[in-house]
């Protein structure tokens, strides 16, 4: 329709006619109101440039291969709490005049950066050291998920039972288990009958004899 029409259809609605594509042919207008189409516009813009700066954001740290202990404890501190906030790292070490000729503590001082970020458990190296012209580049990315812990037992594994505080004395007759727990045995638990030890066969031969005839005989002898 004609722009006329359109800016009487929005008037006549309480609305804005705003252009959306002004390069398609024709260009594609909406009504709608303008102050709402301007704030979620503007959150878009907002929210895109964030996950793009969190992307793509690399912190920098700069050292020489003379760095005393002291700055690079400093400065490996500063390190660790940019891995620990997800940023990626890249550290430079630059080189002046005869120091290339020395690459020797560059590399100490990038192994003690490597080390202490290892230690901390927050980063590891994504790109080791490497000369680029007379400076030497490291980059450092953070850890995202920590590896899982291994255990020596496995999953699903029975524990193992408790030890009782004081081992006690299983009792060894029935009368004594039915007096520890209150109860008498029952005729199933009753120890089965002892066997008799067999008489010696002269033992069984000779016959034993009574006393009156023991007095009997000693009066005769007499």
């Amino acid at each position: 329709m004609a722009p006329r029409d359109a800016v009487e259809i929005a008037r006549s609605r309480g609305l804005d006619l705003i252009e959306v594509a002004p390069n398609a042919n024709p260009p594609v207008c909406r009504i709608m109101d303008y102050g709402k189409f301007k704030y979620e516009q503007g959150k878009r813009e907002r929210e895109a440039a964030k996950k793009q700066r969190q992307a793509a954001e690399i912190k920098g740290m700069t050292l020489r291969p003379g760095t005393d202990d002291h700055d690079l404890d400093f400065k490996i501190k500063n390190i660790i709490k940019f891995l620990g906030e997800g940023d990626k790292v890249k550290v430079t070490v630059r080189f002046k005049s005869r120091e290339m000729s020395h690459p020797e503590f560059a590399y100490a001082a990038l192994n003690k950066i490597t080390e202490a970020t290892n230690a901390s458990g927050v980063g590891t190296v994504e790109r080791h050291p490497i000369m680029e012209g007379r400076q030497m580049i490291m980059v450092l990315a953070p850890v995202r998920e920590a590896a899982p812990k291994k255990t020596d037992k496995p999953a699903g594994a029975p524990a193992a039972p408790k030890a009782d505080k004081a081992d006690k004395p299983a009792p060894t007759t029935p009368t004594e288990a039915g007096s520890s727990n209150g109860e008498t045995p029952a005729a199933s638990e009753a120890p089965s009958p002892v066997a008799e030890a067999p008489v010696p066969a002269t033992a069984a031969a000779e016959p034993v004899a009574e006393p009156q005839q023991v007095a009997e005989a000693s009066a005769a002898a007499a």
